[in-house]
């Protein structure tokens, strides 16, 4: 059981060094997925993407089945998790400071949100951080949301509100285009369809 729980807690720390990275970038100014390709020439470095948090019932629950066991023990998997889980909170921001880079009324702006599973090319929301992201941006009601899912067919419930949208009708009518998922759907658009929108990725799928 131990050794279940560890694998994801290493994941976990990984993703989290991936995501600390982006956060630092961003206060420096430095393209975060130019910065990792770079370290991880050396033989010895294999830095992940970093990501709008994690999801999945295994890597963003097992962590804390050590820390219950060891709390003062486990101070490193405790600040992964964290680190984590407050990424959902850091893509929100760059969306309301998107925003206000906008000369609109905040009602009449459309965002285009693209993927709401925890990992691409699946239908699974479970503890998904893009799920959390959209729900908290319609809560706020920060625009008019769009949704892109390419592999469900009906909105959860907590996203009644919005609107599920092919990937073409949604970026065309977008004013801001949020990336959280990365599916091959999305890999594999015609960038030109993104030509005078606002971009957040996520994912640097585009960057």
């Amino acid at each position: 059981e131990m050794s279940k729980l560890v694998e994801n807690s290493f994941r976990d720390v990984n993703i989290a060094f991936a995501n600390e990275l982006s956060l630092i970038c961003d206060k420096l100014n430095i393209n975060v997925w130019d910065l990792i390709k770079l370290a991880n020439h050396h033989p010895r470095v294999d830095i992940l993407k970093p990501g709008p948090g994690v999801g999945g019932h295994c890597i963003a629950v097992d962590p804390w089945f050590i820390v219950d066991s060891a709390p003062k023990e486990s101070k490193l998997i405790q600040t992964a998790r964290k680190v984590n889980d407050s990424k959902p909170l850091f893509v929100i921001e760059k969306l309301i400071q998107t925003l206000g880079e906008l000369d609109e009324d905040i009602e009449e702006i459309s965002i285009s949100c693209l993927g709401l599973s925890f990992k691409p090319d699946i239908d699974d929301l479970r503890e998904s951080p893009a799920l959390e992201i959209v729900k908290k941006i319609n809560q706020m009601g920060l625009g008019i949301v769009n949704i892109v899912e390419p592999n469900i067919n009906v909105l959860p419930e907590c996203l009644v509100s919005a609107n599920l949208l092919d990937l073409t009708s949604a970026i065309v009518s977008s004013d801001i285009v949020l990336l959280l998922v990365d599916h091959s759907e999305f890999k594999n658009i015609d960038l030109s369809l993104l030509s005078g929108k606002h971009i957040i990725d996520t994912r640097g799928i585009w960057s």
